[in-house]
């Protein structure tokens, strides 16, 4: 199952539930993760230490999808378009989201 670990400033986010449950369905939607396997941190730093590029907003969310590898591109692209909507209706702008997939082999999880 990913593991995600979801990065962004403090100040925003009224329910931290609601960002999980964003991501969680956007993992179940798109690669079909089971909606119980939830393995999401959510790490939000002082405004101060959190930094980003000039015209990204303060809701700015990096997103770090580690999950085993070989799936499609089309199947991650359905997952990239999936926490950006997803996201977009907690008032992330779409262009305010960065998603990294880290695909490793299952033989380096236990």
């Amino acid at each position: 199952m990913p593991s995600t670990l979801i990065s962004t400033r403090a100040g925003w986010i009224d329910s931290p539930e609601a960002v999980f449950d964003a991501v969680q369905t956007a993992l179940t939607e798109s690669i079909g993760t089971p909606a119980k396997a939830r393995h999401i941190r959510l790490v939000q730093f002082p405004p101060d230490h959190f930094t980003s590029a000039e015209g990204e907003g303060a809701r700015y969310t990096n997103v770090e999808i580690t999950l085993f590898s070989g799936r499609t591109v089309e199947l991650k692209q359905a997952l990239y378009a999936a926490v950006k909507r997803n996201l977009g209706a907690l008032g992330v702008p779409e262009k305010d989201v960065k998603i990294i997939l880290i695909e490793s082999p299952k033989e380096n999880w236990s």
